[in-house]
């Protein structure tokens, strides 16, 4: 019989050579929360992970990849990996947001995009936006945002393809309320957005408004919680 010990997305195997072995894939317990926050110019006090590879504790040997800065605004990570015994590799990662604690305003939440206001430019070929999609900002620390989509929905919604299609990544919101991209990533394609431009938030109406040059189109986004 075969036992095996498991975390998350990794499970046990038999060496093919040698029915009676078998190889423990080292799991992690994170310590401290999975996403925290900094305010720029503090510290980073890293918590660490317990590693286990079956009954093993075996943390020393865990290398871990940090592109954390505290001096600037920005959503970073922490990459804790180790091999096994037999060389298998895992790794988990904990994400670190750096903001400005004198951002008051949030603009966090689900919005509706304004389908006669928005609309893509494909090489001056206008179209608008076919319906109502939406997208969700959500707030990892003050004026620090994960991002559904900055495409919203043009291809995750509206055109079927699911959601590694969306542009996924972050955002900062100004003390301007100008909001700046930090990162962007669509999936499905493995590519990102070139740029994003005129963004920004008004208060007074919670309305966002951006372009987003992708490839080669832009797309203008006008979307109302």
């Amino acid at each position: 019989m075969v036992f095996c010990s498991a975390l998350t997305f990794w499970s046990c195997s038999e060496d093919s050579q040698d029915p009676s072995k078998v190889t423990y894939y080292i799991t992690y317990t994170m310590n401290g929360d999975e996403v925290m926050t900094v305010p720029v110019g503090g510290t980073f006090d890293d918590p660490g992970v317990v590693a286990m590879e079956g009954e093993t504790d075996v943390t020393a040997n865990v290398k871990i990849d940090s592109n954390v800065d505290t001096n600037k605004v920005g959503v970073y990570t922490v990459t804790y990996s180790a091999t096994n015994v037999d060389g298998f590799d895992s790794s988990i990662s904990r994400t670190v947001a750096v903001y400005d604690p004198a951002i008051t305003e949030d603009m966090s939440g689900t919005y509706t995009v304004d389908p006669a206001q928005s609309n893509r430019d494909a090489n001056g070929s206008v179209s608008n936006f076919a319906n109502s999609f939406t997208v969700t900002l959500t707030e990892l620390a003050p004026g620090v945002y994960e991002v559904s989509d900055f495409l919203a929905g043009w291809y995750d919604q509206g055109s079927g393809y699911g959601s590694t299609y969306a542009a996924i990544g972050y955002c900062t919101l100004n003390g301007d309320n100008t909001i700046t991209m930090l990162s962007s990533s669509v999936a499905g394609w493995g590519d990102s957005l070139t740029s994003l431009t005129n963004a920004s938030y008004d208060p007074a109406t919670s309305t966002v408004t951006w372009d987003a040059d992708y490839a080669g189109m832009l797309f203008h986004v006008v979307m109302n919680k």
